[in-house]
């Protein structure tokens, strides 16, 4: 890894003059921005650049990265801000570079299912442009997060169990390397066996060996049916063993999401739902009229084997909607729980074998805690999530959060999963790296040091010091 040795914040005036010239009033300093660009939605404090630059076009990141580089500034990405691991941090100052006013559809090319985007572009408004095509975009993080960043962070979400993941949703990108030389990682073929896979060294990447300008993303037809479902259990043990079940009985869901009892208490004085408060399961499932009423009255088999206490399906487009509306608004349903305070987010994965095992123990572990904790999960991936609920000024507080989240990461990568399914490592959890990659990690810190010899590149995120 490049030593911060290198970097030299002492020339950042000659560099704002320089990127002013190039930006004009899109080149701010103002102390209010720059906080609002040091963090992201979860509890890390906010870590401001020296300046912001809202770039409009790949050739100006190209120049404003080409500026930076001269004067060995660092340089950080930023996209919706909607990151929880602290990945917009400027641990060491320098220029933040906004991406969000990149905006263009470039192409949509229906024939050959899909599209290419400027970083900038949100998911909602890609699936608005989409709507008379008859095709969508399925990563859901649920946030209105941008494609950019999306890719960078390798995002995921409530569709993953069907349509994949960012890393199998991305066909090539075009990245601002540290030098500001401008590359195109791939073609729009469907499969390639020429040379490194550039494209997937780049997703998941945040922001450190590269800038994503340009995304270019599969598409998939809208289903003709969907339909929701609604499923209590009297434990949550019981909703992930039905989980279990489903998946490997090969019923091909869409999404599959649990909340336990506390979350769903949440969900309903939030968003005015009238769930019964214990662990839920929320699925949809998609396709032809007849393949969608099998799903269901698979699932419904399949969760009444496993305790269920009752099943609700709804077609209905609205009760659906309110559905999903519900679910994806549940990072401020939680954050409701205890106004004045802030979320620690965490997330993790394992097999789903083990993902029963997992759970488990980890409920035990929350119901130990002092403060308000909300476990939610893609569990139809092996991914769940918690939402602890804490007071960042207080000390004793935040070594408790601390506790707990190490007793889940270190619970999963024992269990032969990751420390993080799809929130990205950021600077939050980089000291889980060495535990999970062991020697692995000099290979990353290789390419770090081929593509970013200086460290300039978001440093302090991903790999810790050597």
């Amino acid at each position: 890894m490049a030593s911060t040795q290198a970097l030299q914040p002492s020339s950042m005036p000659t560099l704002l003059d320089a990127l002013y010239e190039l930006l004009g009033e899109r080149l701010s300093t103002s102390r209010a921005e720059c906080e609002q660009h040091g963090r992201g939605e979860s509890y890390h404090p906010s870590l401001p650049p020296d300046a912001v630059c809202y770039a409009e076009s790949t050739a100006e990141v190209a120049a404003i990265v080409k500026l930076c580089a001269a004067q060995r500034v660092p340089i950080i990405a930023f996209g919706g801000g909607t990151s929880l691991e602290g990945h917009v941090g400027a641990t060491l100052g320098g220029v933040c570079i906004d991406l969000s006013r990149m905006q263009r559809i470039i192409a949509v090319r229906p024939d050959d299912l899909d599209v290419t985007v400027e970083a900038g572009v949100t998911r909602m408004q890609l699936n608005a442009e989409l709507r008379t095509t008859g095709l969508f975009f399925p990563v859901d993080p649920g946030g209105e997060s941008t494609l950019g960043g999306m890719a960078a962070t390798r995002a995921s979400g409530t569709n993953a169990v069907r349509y994949g993941t960012m890393r199998e949703n991305v066909l090539n990108l075009t990245v601002v390397l540290a030098d500001g030389q401008v590359i195109k990682t791939g073609g729009r073929a469907r499969k390639s066996a020429a040379g490194y896979d550039l494209t997937r060294l780049f997703v998941g990447s945040e922001g450190t060996l590269g800038i994503i300008t340009e995304v270019t993303l599969r598409l998939y037809g809208i289903p003709e049916t969907i339909c929701a479902a609604v499923c209590t259990f009297p434990t949550i043990a019981a909703a992930v063993s039905s989980v279990v079940s489903i998946i490997q009985y090969g019923i091909p869901v869409s999404r599959v999401e649990l909340l336990d009892a506390r979350t769903v208490q949440a969900v309903n004085r939030f968003s005015q739902m009238g769930l019964a408060e214990m662990p839920t399961l929320f699925f949809e499932f998609a396709g032809s009229p007849a393949s969608v009423a099998e799903q269901v009255e698979l699932t419904r088999e399949l969760v009444e084997s496993n305790a269920a206490l009752g099943f609700q399906a709804a077609a209905d487009a609205d009760a659906r909607n309110a559905l999903w509306r519900a679910r994806h608004n549940v990072h401020y349903a939680m954050q409701s729980m205890r106004p004045n305070a802030r979320i620690w987010s965490t997330d993790v994965c394992v097999p789903i074998s083990a993902l029963t095992q997992c759970i488990a123990e980890t409920a035990e572990d929350v119901a130990r805690v002092s403060f308000f904790v909300g476990m939610v999960g893609h569990v139809g991936d092996g991914n769940f999530h918690l939402g602890l609920v804490v007071d960042p000024d207080n000390e004793a507080e935040m070594a408790e959060a601390e506790a707990l989240n190490e007793r889940v990461v270190e619970r999963a990568i024992a269990l032969e999963g990751t420390c993080t399914g799809e929130h990205g490592i950021g600077s939050g959890k980089i000291k889980y790296m060495p535990l999970e990659h062991g020697a692995a990690l000099g290979v990353m810190r290789l390419v770090k040091q081929a593509l970013d010899p200086l460290g300039l590149m978001n440093p302090g995120k991903i790999l810790p010091e050597a």
